[in-house]
């Protein structure tokens, strides 16, 4: 199996291999490098209202920091999106 290939570089050093793309797991979404466990999940659980305690000791193999570059990686997303209006 090839490599996950790291996911853009972002503003904070050792971020880009925190969160991997990797298309034969989870049909290539990001995930966490070394799991299976998706950037979505994690920001659901904390969008949900969990603190990153609880998700810290629902999931041991993550930590603080795989959780701080999920935000990183949801704000790089976002910082990119444009929208355009329709005429209509």
């Amino acid at each position: 199996m090839p490599e996950a290939e790291p996911s853009s570089p972002g503003p904070h050093a050792g971020d880009a291999s925190r969160i991997v793309l990797d298309p034969h797991v989870l049909t290539g979404k990001p995930i966490v490098r070394g799991t299976r466990i998706s950037v979505e999940l994690v920001l659901g659980l904390l969008a949900g209202g969990w603190t990153f305690e609880e998700v810290l000791q629902n999931y041991p193999m993550l930590t603080r920091e795989d959780l701080l570059a999920c935000l990183r990686y949801a704000h790089e997303r976002v910082l990119s999106e444009r929208v355009f209006p329709v005429a209509g």
